[in-house]
Order: C-alpha cells, then sequence, then structure tokens
C-alpha cells in the first residue's frame, strides 16, 4: 500500500523531517501517552496522564472593562448562575492530517507512512483523497516510539500489537465477574514493558490474555490484579521468566477454582441459612493457613529434596 501523494492523499509533506526508521533512529514524544476513558470505575491507572489535546478554547477571560457581559437568561429559574450544571457533552475527536500527526508524535511523515504501510496503526478515516488521523492513532504512535526506545524491533512490535488487538475487551472481561476485593489496573502498553523488563513477548502477552489476568480497553491494557501484577513483577525481577510465573499462575488457578467448588458445596451441604458472602473470610483464612504450613514442611525438606505430591 503506498500513497498517491503525501499532498493528495494525506496532506504531508513527501519527504518530511528528522529521521527515517530504517535507521533506527527516532524522537522521544514530547507529550505522554493520552489516556482512555475507563471502564472499571475502580481500577488505578499506571502510566502517563492525558496530555491535554483538546481544541483550543476561549481565553477564558471576562468581558471588556465597562462593558456588561451579556446574560444568557432572563429568567431566573434558569439562569445558570442559580441552576444545577447538568452533564457536559464531550468534545469532538480530534483530528489530525498526516503531517500534524507526525509532528505531534515527533516523527517524519515518511515514518508515519511507513508505519501504516507496515500495519502497525489502523487505517485513517478517509474524506475523499484527504486522510484524516485521530488521538488513538498518536497514542499507538507513541507506544511504537516507546517500545523501540525499550529495545524491541519493528518486527516484535507488530507481533505484539496483532497479540494485544486479538485480546479481549476489558468491558467484557471484567463484566463476566467484577472482583470483589482486587483493583485493576489500567497500564500503557510501554507501562507493561517497563514491569516485565524484556519479558513481554507476544507469546507472554497471549497467555496472559488467555488466563484473564489482562484485557484490552482501547489504546490501554487492564490487568484484574494490583496484586498478582505487582507479584508477578517482583517473580521477575529475582529471576524466574515470566513465561514460568504464567504457566504457574494456570496451575494455581485449577487448584484455586477445585478450593472454592470444595468451600461452596460444603456450606451449601451443611449452611445453607448462611449468608456465604460473610463467611467467605473463613475460607481465605483456612487456604492461608494450609498453603504456609505447606511451604513450612516442604522448606524443611530442603532444596534437595524438592516438591512432593
Amino acid at each position: 500500500m503506498t500513497d498517491g501523494g503525501a499532498g493528495a492523499g494525506d496532506g504531508g509533506s513527501a519527504t518530511g523531517g528528522g529521521t527515517d526508521p530504517a535507521a533506527g533512529a527516532h524522537s522521544r514524544p514530547t507529550t505522554p501517552h493520552p489516556a482512555v476513558g475507563s471502564r472499571s470505575a475502580g481500577a488505578e491507572r499506571v502510566g502517563t496522564a492525558d496530555d491535554g489535546l483538546q481544541p483550543n478554547g476561549g481565553s477564558g477571560g471576562g468581558a471588556p472593562a465597562g462593558t456588561e457581559a451579556p446574560r444568557t437568561s432572563q429568567n431566573p429559574a434558569v439562569d445558570p448562575a442559580r441552576t444545577p450544571p447538568g452533564p457536559v457533552d464531550p468534545a469532538p475527536p480530534r483530528e489530525y492530517r498526516m503531517d500534524e500527526l507526525a509532528a505531534k508524535a515527533g516523527i517524519t511523515v515518511r515514518t508515519l507512512r511507513f508505519y501504516r504501510e507496515r500495519g502497525l496503526i489502523p487505517p485513517p478515516r478517509r474524506e475523499g483523497r484527504i486522510a484524516w488521523y485521530d488521538d488513538h492513532h498518536l497514542a499507538r504512535l507513541r507506544t511504537i516510539t516507546a517500545l523501540l526506545e525499550r529495545g524491541h524491533t519493528l518486527s516484535g512490535i507488530a507481533d505484539l500489537t496483532a497479540a494485544f488487538e486479538s485480546g479481549r475487551d476489558a468491558g467484557e472481561a471484567l463484566g463476566l465477574v467484577e472482583p470483589t476485593e482486587e483493583t485493576p489496573v489500567r497500564l500503557t502498553p510501554e507501562a507493561l514493558a517497563d514491569h516485565f523488563a524484556g519479558e513481554v513477548t507476544p507469546e507472554n502477552l497471549a497467555a496472559a490474555l488467555d488466563l484473564g489476568y489482562l484485557a484490552v480497553d482501547g489504546e490501554e491494557i487492564v490487568h484484574i490484579s494490583r496484586r498478582l501484577l505487582d507479584v508477578s513483577a517482583a517473580l521477575v525481577r529475582e529471576g524466574v521468566p515470566l513465561a514460568a510465573v504464567l504457566a504457574a499462575g494456570r496451575e494455581v488457578r485449577t487448584h484455586a477454582d477445585a478450593l472454592a467448588r470444595l468451600f461452596l458445596t460444603l456450606l451449601h451441604a451443611h449452611a445453607p441459612d448462611q449468608d456465604i458472602a460473610t463467611l467467605r473470610p473463613l475460607a481465605k483464612n483456612v487456604v492461608e493457613a494450609e498453603l504456609s504450613m505447606a511451604l513450612d514442611r516442604h522448606m524443611a525438606k530442603g532444596p534437595a529434596e524438592g516438591p512432593t505430591t
């Protein structure tokens, strides 16, 4: 896929300024990754905040000196000063021509066209012969630049993008069973890469998506549990490969499901009139105590003994 000229098809320069991606050098974005609206009200957010790319508004000042500001209503019942503010309509999405988008992302038009031809960004909206890009394209370009600076190759980023885009939607993932005691965490892709330096591969990303640890929300990733995210990152820092952490997580999930079924079966059989939610801490205490004692037993045998079945 090629453009028929920047002026006709994309509104940008044919060559642009700066460096070519083939040379491996990219300008670092001067503004942070834009935020995406949350679908999970209790989710923490890791990464950078909105960079304020909104259409320019007015000066914000009042009426000139010596003049009276115009009134919006002569009826006190609907006077804005006396009426509680209603919901504010969202600002229309910001759109850019190709040269504007490249300048915002700190790359050249040639680099932007190269990324588009490689499928690293989604196609623009077409209006006649003009291509229009939005803040989602800008966020993706900043992610690409950030991942390149962290040592990822363009081929690797393309694979990550494919895995990322095939992931389960965050609203679907969190809506199936909303965690009652876990805090979801919102991350930019580059923040996720920082948590697991060198371990964010397409295979590991696909495994985490399959487990339900990760879900996709626009240009952001939602991790379902702050505690699991922190523990996984700590294990990787201690030298445990992320693939091994995820494999262990899958096995733990199997045993945890079995323990939950055992506890619920016990209560339904012998305490059917009790509110099971109020007895939930009892199950957690039993599991924690048994796991603690099991660790004591296995650790006492020494590393040479290894775990027993």
